[in-house]
């Protein structure tokens, strides 16, 4: 699985380095370093007004936020790669 966090201007100013940070934790708690692949991306054009955008696969998902990781990493991630 391939996951890409934008870094753009506007992501960035709306957490996308927390959501790294956030993953990176995530992807480590779960032992997933051998099935999550894990990168930044410049802006992907779905720029929404909460939230930075992440692609999972070829999957867009606009609005992920520090906040609300964990329930986008069991939705988006987890139950992806059937754990």
């Amino acid at each position: 699985m391939i996951v890409q966090v934008c870094i753009g201007s506007s992501c960035h100013i709306k957490g996308s380095r927390q959501v790294i940070e956030k993953m990176k934790q995530a992807i480590e708690q779960y032992h997933l370093s051998d099935e999550v692949a894990l990168a930044g991306s410049f802006c992907t054009g779905k720029c929404n007004r909460v939230g930075v955008t992440v692609t999972v696969d070829d999957q867009i998902i606009t609005g992920v936020t520090p906040e609300g990781f964990d329930a986008f990493f069991r939705e988006q991630i987890l139950s992806k790669l059937g754990k």
